[in-house]
């Protein structure tokens, strides 16, 4: 017997998750009916529909078709339709929580938000070796986390065309010195702006008083650019209308 996996993978929550797996779990076994794959005795085989959630808000849509439909007083409602999917939501989930566990799932969660350059290299090796005797799984995550990289804009690597996993390695070992480069910059001017955002923060506290929460909301938004502005203007300001009004920064 076999189980099949039915995975969607979701960036969005979706009210209707639940109807989709449905409509998708129909789909997949009207296929199999076709294709002659039901069981000896002529039933089907099961199929355990799953949600892989990666991102924020927290998901908030049911997780059974039935609980899209109203109540409904006498026999219709217990002949409303019923499929649940298991849902999996990475936010739940920290990567010192994630690290010990050696399964497949954990490896997506933590490839999908990598803690550096040199920690997707490591999580490429571990499934390098447990997907050794699994030539059509190494191809299938060799073409998704090469999908994964190109796709976010963080990375900014570009890879050719690569159907393995240890190629897709030395691959990235080859640009890991780039990426790696970048990387640094790119947390150096993060670290640079949230030191000058506290900066500003106690200049002006120390000017004015409390900081307004709407003013420290704008400060918690503004680019590099903006905060170097606003800190050229504390100075001279008699109000924070001087440096966060329409005209200034």
């Amino acid at each position: 017997m076999y189980l099949y996996l039915l995975i969607e993978f979701q960036s969005r929550v979706d009210q209707y998750m639940a109807l989709r797996m449905m409509v998708y779990g129909g789909l997949l076994y009207q296929d199999l009916i076709k294709r002659g794959k039901v069981l000896a005795d002529g039933r089907l085989p099961p199929v355990l529909p799953m949600v892989l959630y990666n991102w924020s808000p927290r998901w908030s849509a049911v997780t059974d078709v039935f609980d899209l439909i109203p109540p409904v007083p006498g026999l219709v409602e217990q002949f409303k339709p019923r499929l649940k999917y298991l849902l999996i939501d990475e936010n739940v989930w920290t990567d010192s929580e994630l690290a010990p566990l050696k399964n497949l799932v954990a490896a997506v969660f933590r490839i999908e938000h990598p803690a550096s350059p040199d920690a997707m290299r490591g999580l490429l090796s571990l499934l390098d070796e447990w997907l050794a005797d699994r030539p059509d799984l190494r191809r299938m995550f060799a073409l998704w986390i090469r999908a994964t990289l190109m796709r976010k804009a963080e990375y900014r690597i570009v890879l050719p065309q690569i159907e393995d996993l240890q190629e897709l390695n030395v691959m990235l070992a080859e640009r890991l010195e780039e990426w790696a480069q970048a990387y640094k910059a790119e947390r150096k001017a993060e670290w640079k702006a949230e030191g000058e955002a506290l900066a500003l923060q106690k200049l002006l506290k120390k000017r004015f008083g409390a900081v307004p929460s709407d003013v420290l909301a704008k400060i918690s938004a503004a680019s590099l650019e903006q905060i170097d502005a606003c800190l050229d203007l504390v100075l001279d300001a008699r109000s924070l209308d001087d440096i966060f009004g329409p005209t200034t920064c």
